[in-house]
């Protein structure tokens, strides 16, 4: 194991996820108001209405994906009947569906940014950098499930990454894990890591801001301003207009 082994899976990983949780805090704390999606919608919405819940409906099976299949250990999804081959060919299909899904939803709303003059104004460097940065971590996880999943003998990476992973959350790294891992999950790894460390300083700050609260809030209770039915007289505002053949009426005794 060399330097740049200990450099590339303890030390860059520490540094991102320290920065991802200081940034977080230093943002809410300084810049609530651009603490927001920087929604386009105003000057596009075909696209957007195509390109966004594909891309978010991929990325959350995506992200699903992952979490089960680092942060689970293969014994404990064993222990409960899910085998090493059903896991692969699910993880496979579905990841795979998941993986085409969130492209499509990806690629058209890079093509929307950029080729909607008012959008692509509208578009900052840190934006340009995070979409670099996403694309690249998606191309890669992407490139080594199909080389290696679909169309390879198939890759155990939850023997090398996943332990990898929980190695670091526990404080016990293991860099050596990762060593003998193939490029493309190691470019897959890289590129997610150093996103994770420019995630508080983009707009993706908002899957934070999910408004999960909406579905536990009470009812707004709604008060009729019929004098008959509310609680207090209403107001006395403007004089009700006469109808018209009541005006005409008026103006024919004059």
């Amino acid at each position: 194991m060399t330097p740049l082994d200990v450099l590339l899976w303890v030390a860059f990983p520490y540094a991102a996820a320290a920065v991802f949780i200081v940034g977080h805090v230093w943002r809410y704390r300084y810049d609530k108001f651009g603490w927001t999606t920087r929604s386009s919608q105003v000057y596009e919405n075909r696209l957007l209405r195509i390109g966004s819940p594909a891309f978010h409906l991929g990325i959350l099976f995506v992200l699903v994906g992952h979490l089960v299949g680092l942060l689970v250990p293969a014994e404990w999804l064993e222990a409960i009947g899910i085998s090493h081959e059903m896991y692969h060919i699910g993880a496979t299909v579905l990841g795979t569906a998941a993986a085409v899904l969130t492209i499509v939803g990806l690629t058209i709303l890079i093509y929307r940014r950029r080729m909607t003059g008012p959008v692509f104004l509208a578009t900052t460097r840190m934006d340009k950098t995070m979409y670099v940065f996403l694309g690249a971590t998606i191309a890669f996880g992407t490139a080594a499930t199909v080389l290696y999943q679909v169309f390879g003998a198939g890759y155990e990476y939850r023997g090398t990454v996943g332990p990898w992973t929980r190695s670091l959350i526990v404080f016990q790294p293991q860099p050596e894990l990762m060593t003998t891992v193939p490029l493309a999950f190691q470019l897959h790894v890289i590129t997610a890591t150093a996103l994770f460390a420019l995630w508080p300083f983009t707009r993706l700050v908002h899957v934070f801001s999910a408004p999960v609260g909406y579905f536990f809030r009470p009812y707004i209770v709604y008060r009729s301003r019929d004098e008959g039915r509310a609680s207090q007289p209403a107001r006395r505002g403007w004089e009700p207009m006469a109808p018209p053949e009541h005006r005409q009426r008026s103006r024919a005794r004059r």
